[in-house]
């Protein structure tokens, strides 16, 4: 059995719009700048805090220091619950990944989700979206005691889904995941449509897609199988 484990956000889906909006919208009272969907679209990738932390930037304030730690810890709780409230509003599968999922599955890949989402917030998403059922794992930001870019992260993904982790191919957008891969020691595929604030070419994976009519090529020439064994 080969794995095929996913990043979400930016990976098999663009949640960048509702993401923005939700922080935008948790920011606001506080009187921190909005987040514009164009040039911040790379932090919201990145997570809750992130987008907190890049507005805080934005406003000429240092993120790190107490008061503002104390205030992106309360500002986070409403950000989620914003993001929760309108989750599906904009998001949207990117072209061509419910047919390569259900490629991969017949081609006898198991599938996983490996997200710093939290694992709820996944779990709902892809529920809104249709295709959670293709997922035998999903794993989140809080599943474990590690996230991305740990690889235990990355190995608990592949033996829930029946796996050994060594069989497994990670797919992303970001290097976040490609480290997660690097520190697995499995082949990474990293999606150009995503969330990468740097040229992909800069960061070197095994491979690149752009386009998910792709990836079921991709995979079949890494070979993780082959590489494992």
């Amino acid at each position: 059995m080969r794995g095929a484990i996913f990043d979400l956000d930016g990976t098999l889906a663009d949640t960048a719009a509702d993401l923005l909006n939700a922080a935008n919208r948790a920011l606001a009272p506080h009187g921190l700048p909005a987040l514009d969907h164009d040039r911040d679209k790379p932090f919201a990738g990145r997570g809750a805090r992130s987008m907190i932390r890049r507005s805080m930037d934005l406003a000429g304030r240092d993120p790190d220091t107490a008061e503002a730690v104390a205030l992106t810890d309360r500002i986070f709780p409403d950000l989620l619950e914003a993001y929760e409230d309108a989750i599906a509003e904009h998001t949207r599968l990117f072209d061509g990944a419910e047919r390569c999922l259900a490629a991969l599955a017949a081609a006898g890949w198991r599938l996983g989700v490996c997200t710093n989402k939290p694992e709820r917030l996944a779990r709902i998403l892809l529920v809104e979206l249709g295709v959670a059922e293709r997922f035998g794992a999903i794993l989140g930001a809080d599943t474990l005691a590690v996230r991305k870019p740990d690889p235990e992260h990355l190995f608990e993904t592949a033996r829930r889904i029946g796996v050994a982790p060594g069989r497994s191919v990670m797919l992303g957008d970001t290097k976040n995941d490609l480290d997660t891969a690097r520190a697995a020691g499995v082949p990474c595929v990293l999606m150009r449509f995503g969330f990468a604030a740097e040229p992909l070419e800069l960061l070197a994976p095994e491979a690149t897609a752009d386009h998910f009519d792709e990836v079921a090529g991709l995979l079949e020439r890494l070979r993780p199988a082959r590489a494992s064994a």
